[in-house]
């Protein structure tokens, strides 16, 4: 696994695989059921991705975003790819939501709702990590496409 996928916890925080990109929850929650859609490539650039991991977002996405309605019931979703401190390819993913979703014992609320998201927000993870993957795991195992 290549840095930046190590950076997030893998493989404390793996929720689902596909052949070219990992789904991992991310250690600090700006919204509840953030995550990171990270290329298993060496790439640092997006651009040099071969041509089926640039098809398989399309089924990386799709799981993703069915999961995470059930998981937390967002109304809108952002995939931010920042790059600028984790050098390889990897998006942020963060639901939207007014409010505060709960679960593992943690409510979070969208700080930034309806605007950017508030990414200095966010609650890192201590002790929650494993009974929120765990929890978000549970509706990608009902999600996976094969």
């Amino acid at each position: 696994m290549n840095a930046t996928i190590e950076k997030f916890g893998y493989p404390a925080t793996l929720v689902a695989q596909f052949d070219h990109w990992l789904v991992l929850l991310r250690p600090s929650q700006p919204t509840l059921g953030s995550l990171v859609l990270a290329a298993r490539s060496d790439a640092t650039a997006f651009g040099d991705l071969p041509a089926e991991a640039h098809a398989e977002l399309k089924t990386a996405t799709a799981t993703i975003e069915a999961a995470l309605t059930q998981a937390v019931g967002y109304d809108k979703i952002n995939y931010l790819m920042l790059m600028m401190v984790d050098p390889h390819v990897h998006f942020h993913v963060i639901p939207r939501y007014e409010g505060s979703r709960t679960a593992a014992g943690l409510t979070i609320m969208d700080a930034g709702w309806p605007g950017q998201p508030d990414l200095s927000s966010a609650i890192k993870l201590d002790g929650e990590v494993d009974s929120l993957r765990d929890i978000i795991n549970r509706h990608f195992d009902s999600e996976i496409i094969s």
